[in-house]
């Protein structure tokens, strides 16, 4: 397996003070851009603020209190949402386009030096209105993007958590083959 896949990981201790540059942002969002979508809909679209601009606070305040906790330190905010419709009518499984972009942004910023949390805590409505997307956009998820900061940053909980073993079913548990539950993989 890529080792880029086993690196990436979601943390929040943010360092305040780093930057991302536009260059470092747009090289993550091409990474995005090259992901794989039904039909290569491409339905994968972006609101995107750096640290200290009107943006920026916009997506922030968007977001649920548990993440603004220690999301403020992020040098960039995002909000990934999809395109549902285009010429040939509705599009088909936008969310695992954007799911496929989110990703590739993901690890490209691994590869890049930096760090990327996703979050599904945000108010969309909220994000929709404030950011006047037209009526076939749907706002999905939110990305923190930056550089890793000081752990003692974060409340004690938060700390734990990034501390924690990071864990993962095993394929016994998640691969079938014949019939649901017979384990492809002992």
């Amino acid at each position: 397996m890529n080792e880029l896949i086993s690196k990436r990981w979601s943390p929040r201790a943010f360092s305040a003070d780093a930057t991302v540059s536009d260059d470092e942002l747009r090289t993550v969002l091409e990474a995005g851009r090259w992901a794989p979508s039904h039909g290569n809909s491409q339905p994968a679209r972006f609101i995107a603020g750096h640290r200290g601009t009107e943006t920026f606070d916009a997506i922030f305040e968007t977001l649920t209190r548990g993440n603004r906790t220690w999301a403020f330190r992020a040098s960039v905010l995002l909000i990934g949402c999809v395109l549902t419709t285009d010429h040939r009518g509705d599009i088909p499984n936008v969310e695992f386009g954007l799911g496929l972009a989110m990703e590739n942004m993901a690890l490209q910023a691994v590869d890049s030096g930096l760090i990327a949390h996703m979050m599904g805590g945000f108010d969309k409505e909220a994000a929709h209105k404030t950011f006047s997307m037209p009526a076939d956009v749907r706002p999905l998820v939110a990305m923190a993007l930056g550089r890793q900061g000081d752990l003692s940053a974060l409340p004690e909980d938060l700390q734990a958590r990034e501390q924690r073993e990071r864990k993962r079913l095993p394929l016994s548990e998640t691969v079938f083959t014949g019939t649901w539950g017979k384990s492809q993989f002992s």
